[in-house]
């Protein structure tokens, strides 16, 4: 089973190269197997754990960051935003290798991400939305909290008062 799953992906990868050959900004685009999924613009890698059971699917998204050209965000939503497009991308390229996305799969991974800024945007003062004000920074909208956040989305959040107001 191992072997067939590692056949479908290595398939896949070989159809992905020929797919960015027309495209100059993934002219040196490299895959490689790890721990998980992601997009390196830097590097123009893309990194996969192969023994996930939607690894196909999950590789098509961080070709669609790829493909999209996508390097970094400014603000929390957009980085939403780009979950969004590199999913509607992976379904795109999806529809043309005929491998099917799973929807729940798709508001599933982006609920993770919604989780993540409905956290981060959490006023550590009185529990109120707060809005961002810098990349690692939210300013509370009920109590005029400050507060700066670590990056968070591999790890455990942190959220750090700079201006506490009563």
């Amino acid at each position: 089973m191992v072997v067939i799953i590692m056949e479908q992906i290595t398939s896949l990868i070989e159809k992905l190269r020929s797919d960015s050959r027309d495209m100059p900004h993934l002219a040196s685009l490299e895959f490689q197997p790890g721990d998980k999924f992601g997009w390196d613009p830097t590097n123009c890698l893309i990194t996969y754990a192969p023994e996930f059971k939607n690894a196909a699917q999950l590789i098509l998204h961080e070709y669609g960051h790829a493909r999209l050209g996508h390097q970094s965000y400014n603000q929390d939503v957009k980085l939403i935003e780009m979950e969004r497009a590199a999913w509607d991308e992976a379904l795109l390229v999806g529809k043309n290798l005929d491998i099917a996305i799973d929807d729940d799969l798709v508001e599933d991974s982006l609920d993770t991400y919604r989780d993540w800024l409905h956290d981060r945007s959490t006023c550590p003062n009185c529990k109120a939305t707060g809005v961002q004000s810098a990349k690692d920074k939210y300013t509370c909208l009920a109590c005029h909290n400050v507060w700066r956040v670590n990056e968070a989305r591999n790890c455990a959040l942190r959220r750090y008062n700079i201006k506490k107001r009563p």
